[in-house]
């Protein structure tokens, strides 16, 4: 498999960058059409704020722009080098967004290798009801693409349009907020063969549902800069490779020929990603048997109270188990005693009747060590997160709060 996927059509010394600002159906039809020509794509988001848009614009630097308009070439262009396929502006989690390129040769190996890993073939056919402008959609379209399987976009996250296609169709790859309202709504995701599961923290409770109901879950971690998922289940992907820098958990490092190539015109923060060929993802992990990885969090999301090591997802995990809760995210904020106290912001599923921070608390107790039980609990509305279903913690709101063992607060 590994020297077939090495070979790519040929391509000249320099490709246009091909900016594609359209509705999802025809950014992906776009997207096959300027790969067929040996051009590259920088896929946008046609419904963002035109401030947005012009910001990635000006970071990319695409030599054209297809929109509603047609297609015109762009002033101060700068084309793709050789074997270019895609330039993907990450959602910004944590910081500015990133202006990511992803060589043909990366994008053609991680759509084959994933593609075998599903045993993906004559009969199957791809769903993709992901934004195209994020690397989880765009990466559902190369799938189909170098497979030669036939490809089915929607237009968002249509909840009756995905259960109908349930079944017609056989592959799909959804963020957690996806599939628990496709399973609230009834038993179609079991008619899909494989459901990829990625893109943020996968609830335990979520998963073992799924499971349960018969869904064929595949969970999935990757970054915009591996093209999308590279490791399922905990395992890499053929010619993957994942190591821990730390004992015995530290950051993920990740290689493979599915890395991304560079910044686009940041060389600084490119050289300082790549160590030796291995990417820093800034993720925090632990291998355990088999060499089975576990993803525990992002290094900047880390919250450390009284000395103890609190990652996030792990307290959020908890907190989404209990019946009150609707969503939950965990920061950490400044306290003079503790360096940094553990807190909850909460969707309660009964704005009317929210849960406490005393029984959270005492629910968080029974779960974790008391030090990563919240001691403060901030109650809204909804969590910050982008078109693609990512928390984006870096939003989460200041405001009034919980900070007592008595009742919280209303929502705003």
């Amino acid at each position: 498999m590994a020297t077939a996927l090495l070979a790519y059509l040929p391509m000249s010394s320099s490709v246009a960058l091909v900016a594609i600002a359209l509705p999802r159906p025809a950014a992906a039809r776009a997207v096959a059409a300027a790969w067929e020509a040996g051009e590259a794509v920088l896929p946008l988001d046609p419904g963002a704020p035109a401030a947005e848009l012009k910001g990635i614009l000006a970071a990319a630097r695409p030599t054209h722009l297809l929109d509603a308009d047609g297609r015109r070439r762009l002033p101060g262009g700068e084309p793709g080098e050789a074997g270019l396929a895609a330039v993907v502006a990450t959602s910004g989690t944590s910081d500015t967004p990133k202006v990511v390129e992803l060589g043909a040769d990366a994008v053609r190996w991680s759509a084959l290798a994933t593609s075998a890993a599903l045993e993906a073939g004559p009969g199957d056919r791809w769903l993709c009801c992901l934004p195209v402008h994020g690397v989880a959609g765009l990466a559902v379209v190369a799938r189909a693409w170098h497979s030669g399987l036939p490809l089915e976009v929607h237009e968002r996250f249509d909840l009756a349009a995905v259960r109908q296609a349930a079944g017609e169709v056989t592959l799909v790859s959804l963020v957690p907020a996806m599939l628990r309202r496709l399973l609230a709504a009834g038993d179609e995701a079991a008619r899909f063969r494989r459901v990829l599961l990625g893109g943020g923290p996968i609830p335990a409770d979520l998963a073992d549902v799924a499971v349960g109901r018969g869904v064929g879950l595949v969970r999935t971690y990757g970054l915009t800069e591996t093209f999308g998922g590279m490791v399922h289940d905990g395992h890499p992907i053929d010619g993957a490779e994942v190591r821990i820098d730390g004992d015995p958990e530290g950051e993920v490092l990740v290689r493979g020929p599915m890395l991304f190539r560079r910044y686009r015109g940041d060389p600084g923060r490119t050289a300082t990603a790549l160590r030796d060929g291995w990417l820093v993802t800034g993720d925090l992990g632990r291998l355990g048997p088999g060499g089975r990885l576990t993803v525990l969090g992002r290094a900047d999301d880390l919250v450390i109270s009284g000395g103890v090591n609190v990652h996030p997802d792990e307290v959020e995990a908890v907190l989404a188990t209990h019946p009150g809760v609707a969503e939950a995210a965990v920061a950490g904020r400044p306290d003079p005693e503790w360096g940094q106290r553990v807190t909850a912001f909460v969707v309660p599923r009964d704005p009317a009747n929210p849960p406490t921070l005393a029984e959270l608390r005492a629910f968080t107790r029974e779960r974790l060590v008391e030090a990563k039980a919240p001691r403060e609990l901030v109650l809204v509305p909804a969590l910050p997160r982008s078109p693609s279903g990512k928390l984006l913690r870096r939003l989460l709101p200041d405001g009034e709060a919980d900070m007592d063992a008595g009742s919280g607060r209303d929502l705003p």
